[in-house]
């Protein structure tokens, strides 16, 4: 999350737990979402 959100690590830590997780959890969907996308463009391109 530091990376692609630009949060610092004190930001992070200082986050509520429930906060935290939900920061988490969107970044995981995204991830999720853009490795489909990866996948499916890579397929496209075999065709």
């Amino acid at each position: 999350m530091m990376q692609h959100h630009n949060y610092s690590l004190i930001e992070l830590e200082e986050m509520i737990p429930w906060e935290r997780e939900i920061y988490v959890g969107l970044l995981m969907n995204f991830i999720k979402e853009e490795q489909e996308r990866i996948e499916k463009e890579k397929a496209r391109n075999r065709r």
